[in-house]
C-alpha cells in the first residue's frame, strides 16, 4: 500500500494521484487555489485585508500614478473586478485616486501612507509565505520548478487541429 502522507517522497511516486505522468494542469489549478486561498487566509488574518488588495498595493509600488486598466492587466483581472478591487481599497484607505498627467480623461492611482505602511508590514509576511513554499526542495528543484512556472507563465496553447469538432466550427 502507497504512503500518503508524502506523495513525492520518491520518483516512482512522483504523482500523487497514482498515475503514471502527473496531470500537470490539473495540479497547478490545485495549487493555485490552496496556495491563493492560504494566503489570503494570512493577510486578512495578519493584516486585515485580502491577498488580492495586497498583491494590488506591490502592483502600484511598481507602477505608482497607472490607471486602473493597468492594475488591471497587472493583476489578469477584468475592468468590473478592479472597479470592485480600487473602491474598497480606496475605501480602506489604502489608495488615493488621482487624475493624469497624460489623460484628463483618465484617473490615476497612487499608494496612500497607509497602503505604504501596509506593504511594509506584508514584505515579511511574504517572505515567510516564500520560505514555507520553498521548504523540503532543494536550490537546483528549485530552479526547475522556477523554470517550468516561468514557462507556464509565458506559454499561449496551440489549437488543437486534431479535434474534429474545431476543424468544423463545432464547440465554444
Amino acid at each position: 500500500m502507497r504512503n500518503n502522507t508524502d506523495p513525492l517522497s520518491s520518483p516512482v511516486d512522483a504523482c500523487p494521484l497514482g498515475e503514471r505522468s502527473p496531470r500537470l494542469f490539473n495540479l497547478l489549478t490545485l495549487a493555485r487555489q490552496n496556495l491563493f486561498r492560504s494566503a489570503d487566509a494570512v493577510f486578512s488574518n495578519e493584516l486585515g485585508y485580502s491577498g488580492t488588495q495586497i498583491v494590488a498595493l506591490f502592483a502600484l509600488k511598481g507602477e505608482e500614478g497607472c490607471q486602473l486598466k493597468d492594475l488591471g492587466r497587472a493583476l489578469q483581472l477584468k475592468n468590473s473586478a478592479v472597479t470592485g478591487l480600487v473602491a474598497r481599497m480606496e475605501e480602506n484607505e489604502l489608495i488615493v485616486r488621482g487624475q493624469s498627467r497624460h489623460d484628463a480623461r483618465a484617473g490615476s492611482l497612487r499608494l496612500s501612507s497607509k497602503g505604504r505602511d501596509v506593504l511594509a508590514v506584508a514584505l515579511p509576511l511574504l517572505d515567510s509565505l516564500n520560505i514555507q513554499l520553498k521548504q523540503g526542495f532543494s536550490e537546483q528543484e528549485l530552479a526547475i520548478v522556477a523554470r517550468f512556472l516561468i514557462h507556464a507563465g509565458k506559454l499561449k496553447f496551440a489549437q488543437d487541429q486534431s479535434n474534429p469538432s474545431t476543424t468544423a466550427g463545432i464547440g465554444p
